[in-house]
């Protein structure tokens, strides 16, 4: 082949070769589109794999500043801690320090140091029980725990504890100290002001809560239509008796029952009867008028905002 005809060969080629890789560039390019658009159907972790196969690279632009991740611990609450070792070091004694209750009480607070009872002293108590935690600054808390022995006699004691920032380790840093017990707080008045007396609500409620405490029938006869209650099981009781209804509304202490969709809120205040005696209990009900006669809508007492009888 003559020269010249190479040299016009070979600028057909350069613009052909030229073509056939941009050619593929775009296929790769719609391959790629397609892959991401695939991948964003499909989640976020298909994404990922289809973003970091691509062909394509992309350099993502870095922030003049880093942003900053922050995880706040939830504050740790030592109350169980301090139970814990009040238990241990009331029951121990300085001249047994190789008991497990010394140890266990060594083991919390190594800069505290053991009881030393004297013989035929106050026993040990039948129970601890954390009733009070109070944060303070640097991670430091007070938590207020009582000891109740057989007697009754009841015995507060203040525990300082430090909590790490993780809220995972607890120190008792100082011997517990004898205090006076919470106050009590006044009572509101009650809501349910209306006595109701022995009728249609109360003989409902009654059926009910035997039905609910004991093997008196089915519970499910007694409430409004949508709401679901399980029964106590096994049954704790074998009979209940209502001594008193009070209730919220004034409709609840009615001759007869209201129209239809009416709702009243009452307390209950029953006996319950078993193989052992008698047991006053209290119940917060709300019952709802329908076709003559009263349904239970919603059990209140143990039962959250969130959860139980609808």
């Amino acid at each position: 082949m003559s020269s010249g005809k190479q040299d016009s060969a070979s600028e057909a080629a350069a613009p052909m070769a030229a073509g056939a890789r941009l050619e593929a560039m775009r296929r790769r390019v719609r391959l790629s589109r397609v892959a991401v658009l695939t991948a964003i159907a499909a989640g976020p972790v298909a994404l990922c794999i289809a973003v970091s196969s691509a062909p394509t690279t992309v350099q993502a632009a870095t922030p003049n500043k880093p942003t900053a991740v922050r995880t706040a611990a939830a504050a740790a609450e030592p109350g169980g801690y301090a139970q814990l070792f009040l238990s241990a070091w009331l029951r121990s004694s300085a001249g047994d320090e190789t008991s497990a209750q010394a140890r266990l009480a060594q083991s919390m607070a190594p800069d505290v140091d053991l009881p030393d009872p004297a013989l035929g002293a106050h026993p040990a108590p039948q129970s601890v029980t954390a009733v009070r935690t109070a944060q303070r600054d640097g991670g430091v808390w007070s938590v207020t725990v009582a000891a109740q022995y057989a007697d009754g006699a009841v015995r507060y004691y203040a525990v300082p504890v430090v909590v790490d920032g993780a809220g995972a380790s607890f120190t008792v840093t100082g011997a517990p100290g004898v205090v006076a017990g919470p106050a009590r707080v006044s009572v509101p008045k009650s809501p349910y002001g209306v006595s109701v007396p022995e009728g249609d609500l109360s003989s409902a409620v009654g059926e009910f809560l035997a039905a609910y405490l004991t093997d008196a029938g089915e519970v499910d006869r007694y409430l409004a239509p949508g709401v679901t209650l399980a029964r106590v099981s096994p049954a704790p009781y074998t009979a209940v008796t209502v001594q008193r209804v009070s209730a919220v509304e004034e409709a609840a202490a009615a001759a007869k029952v209201p129209a239809d969709g009416t709702k009243v809120r009452v307390l209950a205040s029953v006996e319950a009867r078993d193989a052992e005696g008698r047991w006053p209990l209290a119940y917060e009900l709300t019952l709802r008028a329908r076709s003559g006669r009263w349904e239970v809508a919603a059990l209140e007492s143990g039962t959250s905002r969130e959860g139980g009888a609808r």
